[in-house]
């Protein structure tokens, strides 16, 4: 009889993403640098300049089907042959799902897709790389990117704090733990398991909360995790 696999729970951001092009928000020369979030990615925004909104998530849209996979992303692809590996990202883009990742958790919606303005499902894949205004749901609705605007709820929130209690290894790969809710997420872990952080910069986390840091690019260091992942397993069979 097979062993059951021990569970890895992943949460991801925009660090690990930035070694393939994709520009972090907060860090000096990110996105907020050159766009202002009140104007391209909020509800007010929408309501006030659609076009502008969808000019900015068009540019983000073709960024991201550029880029490709960096050695972060296919090592934590690699780690499902080891561990029963769900991977939740803050990311909107699919670097993780073209890496070969199975279960992966979008909290914040995934750029490649849109919903109606009326309602958040189904999705509707973006074939041709860019959204207009003029192009309706089936519901004649407009469309609109499924990304999560700041300022509203994120609808599966619920689901990857679920999924956390389970974990039996927690890790945090590329995100300052700035962004709430998903910042919160790293508390709802069961507290005996081990946790561990791999960012460029130091990532805050309460007294009450022990985490081992791999402190570098996530490309470099997520590799180094991983085994130390491996080790573990060994040690405990």
């Amino acid at each position: 009889m097979r062993k059951k696999l021990k569970r890895v729970v992943v949460l991801t951001g925009a660090g690990i993403s930035a070694e393939s092009g994709l520009g972090t928000f907060r860090d000096k020369g990110g996105l907020w640098d050159t766009y202002d979030i009140n104007e391209v990615a909020t509800p007010e925004a929408w309501a006030k300049n659609p076009t502008r909104v969808l000019e900015f998530y068009n540019l983000r849209r073709d960024l991201v089907i550029k880029a490709k996979p960096n050695q972060a992303h296919i090592a934590l692809s690699e780690l499902q042959k080891h561990f029963d590996v769900h991977i939740i990202t803050q990311n909107i883009d699919d670097l993780h799902e073209r890496a070969g990742s199975k279960n992966i958790l979008h909290l914040h919606g995934e750029i490649l897709y849109a919903q109606s303005v009326k309602c958040d499902k189904p999705l509707f894949e973006i074939k041709d790389g860019a959204l207009k205004l003029g192009d309706c749901a089936p519901d004649g609705s407009q469309l609109r990117p499924n990304v999560v605007w700041f300022g509203e709820p994120v609808p599966k929130m619920p689901e990857a704090e679920d999924l956390v209690r389970t974990a039996d290894y927690f890790a945090v790969v590329g995100t300052s733990l700035n962004v709430y809710p998903a910042a919160n997420l790293i508390y709802l872990c069961p507290p005996e398991i081990k946790k561990f952080v791999v960012d460029l910069n130091h990532v805050p986390a309460s007294k009450n909360i022990k985490v081992m840091d791999f402190r570098g690019k996530a490309s470099e260091k997520v590799p180094l995790m991983i085994e130390h992942l491996k080790n573990l397993q060994d040690l405990s069979q």
